[in-house]
């Protein structure tokens, strides 16, 4: 069975989450990248905070190249007995290369994106791990920096804006995915 996967990709803020919940909540399963990070935390005893998940991030892809998270994340996917897999949070060019690579047109890039501005304010104001501005430019920088997310950013098969409400974000991917011929 050959899996087709559904990757989102896009800075923090830009509205991956609410693409994927949206998905879920239609029945398809999902893998997520933040869950190596959170569980690599509670192994180390680590509090969850915006400078622990960096360090944690960093630290994993520097010992295990960085298509680490691709790496593990695949052996989830390949895992689950479903068709199509929503992969929430791919963030470097070799997790890109890593996931076009296996699963060729079967692996379905999708970048969301936003103005920083509003991805900031998103970020400031959600319920669960807000950031600050200071903390948001400084995950910006690093995800961009050290994680080399603008690559698969620029190289996606699709894009989503999201410049208004949730309904408008799920009405979109809900349109794309049709058009796909992936839900109905």
């Amino acid at each position: 069975m050959h899996k087709k996967l559904i990757i989102f990709v896009g800075m923090p803020g830009a509205g991956k989450s609410i693409c994927v919940d949206h998905l879920v909540n239609k029945g398809l399963p999902k893998v997520y990248f933040g869950g190596i990070t959170l569980q690599e935390l509670k192994n180390r005893g680590l509090a969850v905070s915006p400078e622990n998940e960096k360090i944690v991030r960093e630290d994993i892809r520097q010992k295990e190249g960085s298509d680490a998270y691709a790496k593990r994340i695949i052996a989830d996917i390949e895992k689950l007995d479903s068709p199509t897999v929503v992969v929430d949070g791919l963030y470097s060019w070799s997790e890109y290369k890593l996931f076009k690579n296996k699963y060729g047109e079967n692996a379905i890039i999708i970048a969301v994106v936003a103005p920083k501005s509003v991805r900031h304010s998103r970020l400031q104001s959600r319920p669960i791990r807000p950031l600050n501005a200071a903390q948001a430019d400084e995950r910006d920088y690093s995800e961009i920096e050290h994680l080399e997310k603008g690559g698969p950013i620029a190289n996606a098969d699709y894009y989503l804006a999201n410049l208004q409400d949730i309904d408008s974000l799920t009405r979109s991917i809900d349109k794309l995915l049709k058009n796909l011929s992936i839900i109905t």
